[in-house]
């Protein structure tokens, strides 16, 4: 390894080009990386007692050789989010320095329009993919190549490339009195130039000691790095191409950056039985790749492995489910945000997938699971005890009777891991207020879509309490409700008996009972489900609603 320092816009003009590996991850810096970096260029720029300010390092690795001696790209290693928003910010300025007159173009020596695209974006004399200063992966390559040919983006293009750019360019807008600070801020950045051999050096072991600067790498990044660095270009190419890359494509921009690894933490959970923090996933994942290698399995094996179970979990949370049967379930577990379950859905998944079960089995598996959850929440039991329950459900089910195995094996659960029953379920709805609790929209879908045929969509209507919020009630409902009205609409009022779903709140108000149902666009008129126990009620009373509950359980 040889480390110099070296100023940044120097060490990229003299370099022949810069190509990310396939391996690394995308790029993804946000706004608030990108103001770092702008508010120390203004900062350094207008500050002449400071000469340089410290970017980070750029890692690379050049065939095996020390320093840059050949016209061979340089496989960076580190650096990539730093190199590429220079570039993004480069451009950007270009494009403004572009519009002004043109004995005004030049703000400092080496700062024309034409210098900054062909010393730091372009190699004017090359033709093809060396005409670019920097290569990026496939997700972002073409984004920044229309950047710098100052064409229309592709029609997927690379939201974080797009973004900043676009950012770079408001900023230098707002800034455009003061481009002189700008380019003397950037002709003053340096970095820290470490040239790697392959042969004698381990850039993988690199890779994880160095995040100078900028975005933490994720997980998710340290596993990819980790399965492709190793491996010759032809096994990388095909192993990104054919199984990793179609996982970022399913996952999308933001969800993989995200998601991805709570994602393999529920893998390794399903595969290991046991729950890496999230912090330790790659290191999990490490000890998992070493075991299953000691089995001679292969790594892209492994890599297969991830893909399957990666589509079960797409399928499942980022509704992308084929079947629309599955994709209500699947959108309906969601609702409830128990992330827990997912090692043992993806396990259930995988079964069927495989054929063990089949569909109107899986659809009751996955029905038990979220009523589980659901009536645990009712009944206020903690939640603390879900994870170890879901990543060992499995264990004692046996699959030649899958369905009874999983029934038996939810009503065995002991204590605080129960399974709430009929009796305790209802007796909680009851009275449990419904209106203030966690996730109250998945309840009200679940009522009003039971046993319908086409589900209804209730995000379009609001919450109506029956007996209105208001502390202040009127006259008629406190006659309506009798002398105990003050108890009453404490006890009653955020229950599931006093509400309902409408598109009318606003009209109904605190209206008198009678009138909400009545008048146009009333409960009577309603095609809510929620608000057909509501046509034949004459008074509103808790010998009214109470009843009601019992209707409305499931």
């Amino acid at each position: 390894m040889k480390a110099t320092e070296a100023k940044l816009l120097e060490f990229i003009k003299k370099s022949p080009q810069f190509v990310i590996p396939i391996y690394q991850r995308t790029y993804s810096w946000s706004k608030r990386e990108c103001r770092q970096l702008w508010d120390d260029i203004i900062r350094t720029g207008e500050n002449k007692g400071i000469n340089a300010h410290f970017v980070g390092s750029i890692v690379y690795i050049e065939k095996g050789l020390y320093s840059i001696t050949s016209q061979s790209p340089l496989l960076v290693i580190d650096g990539q989010q730093r190199l590429t928003t220079l570039s993004l910010l480069i451009a950007a300025l270009a494009d403004k320095l572009r519009d002004l007159p043109t004995g005004e173009q030049e703000i400092i020596d080496g700062f024309s329009p034409r210098k900054l695209r062909n010393y730091y974006l372009r190699n004017p004399e090359e033709e093809g993919e060396k005409y670019y200063k920097l290569i990026l992966s496939k997700t972002d390559r073409e984004s920044l190549i229309a950047i710098v040919d100052g064409k229309e983006m592709p029609k997927k293009y690379s939201l974080r490339i797009k973004e900043n750019y676009e950012f770079f360019k408001e900023w230098i807008e707002d800034y455009s009195d003061k481009l002189e600070v700008l380019c003397k801020g950037i002709a003053k950045l340096i970095v820290v130039d470490i040239a790697l051999s392959s042969d004698q050096d381990n850039p993988q072991l690199i890779f994880e000691s160095m995040n100078s600067t900028g975005k933490e790498l994720t997980q998710a990044d340290l596993i990819r790095n980790y399965i492709l660095m190793g491996l010759d270009i032809k096994q990388q190419s095909f192993l990104y191409e054919h199984l990793w890359r179609p996982m970022e494509i399913d996952f999308g921009q933001e969800a993989y950056t995200s998601d991805f690894d709570g994602f393999m933490r529920h893998f390794l959970t399903v595969k290991t039985g046991r729950i890496p923090r999230i912090s330790e996933v790659y290191e999990a994942f490490k000890d998992y790749a070493v075991l299953m290698r000691s089995k001679d399995i292969e790594i892209s094996q492994i890599v297969e492995d991830i893909r399957k179970f990666s589509k079960y979990y797409c399928n499942m949370t980022l509704n992308q489910e084929p079947d629309k049967d599955l994709r209500v379930v699947f959108n309906d577990i969601k609702e409830l945000r128990v992330d827990v379950a997912y090692p043992l859905l993806m396990e259930i998944y995988d079964d069927y997938e495989e054929g063990v079960l089949i569909k109107e089995d899986f659809i009751e598996i996955l029905r038990l699971v979220e009523a589980y959850v659901f009536r645990r929440n009712i009944c206020s039991i903690p939640t603390n005890s879900l994870n170890k329950t879901f990543s060992t459900f499995m264990r004692s089910v046996d699959k030649m009777r899958y369905v009874e195995s999983v029934k038996a094996q939810f009503i065995l659960l002991p204590s605080y891991r129960r399974f709430p029953n009929d009796t305790e379920f209802v007796k909680e709805l009851k009275t449990r207020d419904l209106y203030n609790i966690p996730r109250r929209s998945y309840w009200f879908k679940r009522v009003e879509n039971f046993n319908r045929k086409e589900r209804v969509e209730v995000d379009q209507y609001t919450i109506e309490h029956v007996m209105p919020q208001n502390p202040s009630l009127s006259e008629e409902w406190k006659n309506e409700l009798g002398a105990e009205w003050e108890r009453i609409h404490e006890t009653w009022l955020h229950t599931i008996g006093n509400l309902t779903l409408t598109g009318y709140n606003s009209e109904y108000s605190d209206k008198p009972f009678s009138e909400k149902r009545d008048m146009e666009n009333g409960f009577k008129d309603s095609p809510i489900k929620f608000n057909q126990t509501l046509r034949n009620v004459e008074l509103w009373d808790p010998v009214s609603f109470t009843p009601r509950n019992y209707f409305l359980r499931i």
